[in-house]
């Protein structure tokens, strides 16, 4: 497996070579890409991408198999391709042939290994992890959760709680500063600054309609596909607003309502970054979130493309594709997510974010709800799958720890 991911890294290198040659070619003829060129620039791009997925995919696979043989050993169960047996999966095949009709997933009445595997889980990654093998449908649905809410995975800290009880958190919004002090003099007091907030609980549900001919089916993977379906739109539902959500108490507050301006985009571009923007942009992030290992650049997908063209004062790319599976690219040394919620470039867009973020706090209350119900479409036939998931995020330190460059007015 690890020779099949280096195989897809070292082709994905050779498309990033490929999409060089062709900048290159037209710089020395001193002119822009043409249309061809172009239409070329981009389906190398989009190939490099689907390697990289593939390639993340394979890594994350054997570490989430080798994690789940690890924690059922720890508790005296054999792993992988054993007969599972527990009781989440148990209930979960019993709601899917109308045996029960509802069950709660929470840590109180969990087994411990589906909490090992819940804290794995809720932890940001590196990559998705598309094709995992999971054993429960716990951690099914919060796979996919984590594979569609991208700032979950980028390294936003997740932390879990029995309830939804509001929560008190302090937001650090200036910090206190020192001073040259003379002998025998005052020492001024300088305290850091903090506001209050609240972290809720926001619900996030799905339904899901499934023909009872399908569920009778003993061919298709039920378990698998309605995790699936349910843990992607409660994912993306939930990640849409850790981007942009507004807060209020309407929805959660996401990074980019939170953070600053750091920088802005040259004129004349239709909002695109220029290399100045990015330089600009990552020396704006103070410098102990700058140099935190977690500190990252989100865009969305099609901004990446205008982020491959870009080179330095000497000529360099600033992108630097990764020559490791499951590792993303770089700029500035600093991994590059991506997120179909943060905006497109565009005027007074803001497109690029980058920071520390881990600084942006995600919580999820301990607890998914799966329901069944034969009555809602008895005239059709089916049966009717609800999944609810509550969530809240806020960026705790608001002083500089991250940062968005924004497009300019004309």
């Amino acid at each position: 497996m690890n020779n099949m991911a280096r195989m897809l890294v070292e082709s994905r290198n050779r498309l990033h070579e490929q999409g060089k040659a062709l900048i290159e070619r037209a710089e020395r003829e001193n002119r822009s890409l043409s249309a061809e060129e172009e239409r070329q620039f981009n389906q190398i791009g989009e190939e490099m991408e689907s390697l990289r997925q593939r390639s993340d995919q394979l890594v994350q696979f054997q570490a989430d198999a080798q994690q789940a043989e690890d924690a059922l050993r720890g508790i005296g169960l054999r792993g992988p391709g054993a007969d599972d047996g527990g009781e989440v999966t148990a209930a979960f095949r019993q709601i899917a042939n109308g045996e029960r009709r509802s069950f709660e997933l929470t840590a109180t009445r969990a087994e411990t290994r589906l909490l090992t595997e819940y804290r794995a889980l809720s932890k940001g990654t590196a990559s998705a992890g598309g094709n995992a093998v999971p054993t429960s449908m716990l951690s099914k649905l919060y796979e996919h959760l984590i594979e569609t809410a991208t700032l979950v995975r980028a390294g936003a800290t997740v932390f879990n709680t029995d309830s939804g009880a509001n929560m008190d958190i302090p937001v650090t919004t200036a910090h206190g500063t020192a001073a040259l002090v003379a002998e025998a003099g005052t020492i001024g007091q300088s305290d850091p600054t903090f506001a209050k907030r609240t972290l809720g609980a926001y619900k996030y549900a799905d339904l899901i309609i499934v023909s009872n001919e399908l569920l009778t089916d003993s061919g298709v993977d039920m378990e698998g596909y309605l995790a699936r379906m349910a843990g992607r739109a409660v994912g993306n539902a939930l990640g849409a607003h850790l981007v942009t959500g507004t807060g209020g108490g309407t929805q959660p507050t996401g990074i980019l309502t939170s953070a600053t301006s750091g920088a802005t985009s040259p004129t004349g571009t239709v909002g695109a970054p220029s290399f100045d923007t990015l330089s600009d942009l990552y020396y704006s992030v103070i410098a102990p979130y700058r140099n935190s290992p977690e500190a990252g650049w989100l865009v969305k997908d099609t901004t990446v493309a205008g982020l491959r063209k870009l080179k330095d004062t000497t000529g360099r790319y600033l992108w630097e594709p990764s020559i490791i599976a499951g590792q993303p690219d770089t700029i500035f040394g600093k991994p590059v997510y991506t997120d179909p919620n943060v905006p497109a470039t565009g005027l007074n867009a803001k497109s690029v974010i980058f920071g520390d973020l881990s600084t942006y706090m995600v919580r999820l209350v301990n607890n998914v709800r799966f329901e069944r119900s034969d009555d809602f479409k008895f005239d059709s036939d089916q049966a009717a799958f609800r999944c609810i998931i509550r969530g809240d995020g806020i960026l705790a330190d608001q002083t500089g720890a991250v940062k968005f460059a924004v497009g300019a007015a004309t």
